[in-house]
């Protein structure tokens, strides 16, 4: 009896610190959603406007994701030795930097300010995703990818709001005498600025720290596996953090080569920002507003179905994207639309995968490995992008992202197999 009734206690505690967590970072991912508007929306013009070259238009994009990398590292070991609230806000911090950064190199005319400052830029980008894993620390196994989903979800607000702003930040920026380009970058900024303070100041107790407390009083009452369990379990890991990078992975550079050109292939027929910035606010949209769904999926069916569907919907997102005609938006939206699902679906399954396969000792330098993986396949998108579009076009690039995407199918059949 004496034995059952502490575990019993702890329950309640535990989901209260839960949701108190998941509030602050929902409210911390709405703002910093905003700032990632900036980069996707007008980072390429800019380069192009700077460079006069469409071949090196996809260049912000890869140093934005190259920047993420090193920040997944950076905010991935300052969250194993401090706890989230420290690493987060850090990593908000220098993407708020980047930001203005970015506005005093456009003003100064000088593209290797531009791309160092896109470069610190990417903290922005890569603390906005390692915050799902924190929504996981406290949450139960069975709902951890609904826990994933929530703070993914809450990007939605400022990710479709952001594009949106525009035409009405370019306008703040000229009345403030700047080019009408870094309006989004100034927003991104402030943004950026709000989402750390947030976290800094409210973000208690530290989800990561709690969670290895919790790790640590049960392995004290629990007796220890025997060897012959503690191998395979060891192996299991191992694949699993594999598993769940490698459908990470190939789902970021698949989305990011095409999301970053279609705003440049637009603006070459004709586009202007208004338009490219709508089809955006639908992509980022579609990236993050079907995470609540996406998690129920994954934790009621596994990661396999909805990986396999990531893949197909990838797949579909770059056949609607190359047959669109040069001069409509409608299919340019339905294409980026489905290629912000396809993305959700793969990032909520590969989160997932990861989260089961560490422990909490472990959890927080692991996932930011992880993700530093997934931002390097990015950079390799976003840089590739403007090379295969500048020798063979947008259609070949958005089809060849499509196929290369059906990799994913037998990545989750191995994670299955795996579990």
């Amino acid at each position: 009896m004496t034995s059952t009734v502490p575990g019993r206690a702890e329950t309640p505690p535990r989901s209260r610190e839960q949701r108190r967590v998941l509030t602050v970072l929902v409210a911390a991912q709405i703002l910093s959603g905003a700032g990632l508007a900036a980069g996707v929306t007008v980072g390429a013009l800019l380069a192009q406007d700077m460079l006069g070259s469409t071949g090196l238009a996809g260049l912000p994009s890869a140093l934005g994701t190259a920047g993420s990398a090193l920040a997944a590292v950076a905010v991935g070991r300052l969250s194993q030795a401090r706890g989230r609230r420290p690493g987060l806000a850090a990593g908000y911090l220098a993407g708020a930097v980047g930001s203005a950064g970015v506005v005093a190199a456009t003003v100064a005319g000088s593209p290797v300010l531009l791309f160092l400052a896109l470069f610190v830029h990417g903290a922005g980008t890569a603390t906005n995703l390692l915050a799902r894993y924190a929504g996981a620390d406290l949450a139960a196994p069975a709902h951890r990818a609904r826990a994933v989903s929530t703070v993914l979800v809450a990007t939605t607000l400022g990710g479709v709001a952001g594009p949106g702003l525009a035409a009405p930040a370019g306008h703040l920026a000229h009345a403030l005498g700047l080019p009408r380009l870094t309006g989004l970058f100034l927003l991104a900024g402030v943004a950026y600025a709000t989402a750390a303070l947030v976290l800094a100041v409210w973000l208690r107790p530290d989800p990561l720290l709690l969670a290895r407390d919790l790790e640590a009083e049960r392995a004290a009452t629990a007796p220890a596996p025997p060897e012959d369990r503690a191998r395979p379990a060891s192996r299991s890991r191992r694949s699993g953090v594999l598993a769940g990078t490698l459908v990470m992975a190939l789902t970021q550079l698949v989305m990011v080569a095409i999301m970053t050109m279609t705003p440049v292939h637009m603006h070459g027929h004709g586009h202007g920002a208004a338009a490219s910035g709508l089809v955006i606010a639908l992509h980022l949209g579609a990236m993050y507003l079907p995470s609540l769904l996406t998690g129920r999926l994954v934790d009621r069916h596994g990661p396999r179905a909805v990986a396999a569907a990531s893949g197909l919907v990838l797949l579909a997102a770059g056949a609607v994207a190359a047959g669109a005609p040069d001069g409509s938006v409608v299919p340019l939206a339905v294409a980026l639309a489905l290629l912000g699902l396809g993305w959700n679906f793969g990032l909520v399954t590969g989160t997932a995968i990861v989260t089961d396969a560490v422990p909490p000792a472990t959890r927080a330098r692991v996932q930011g490995l992880a993700d530093v993986a997934v931002a390097i396949a990015g950079a390799t998108g976003g840089m590739a992008s403007g090379l295969v579009v500048a020798v063979a076009g947008y259609p070949v690039l958005a089809l060849g992202g499509g196929v290369l995407a059906l990799a994913i199918v037998p990545v989750a059949v191995a994670a299955e197999r795996g579990r």
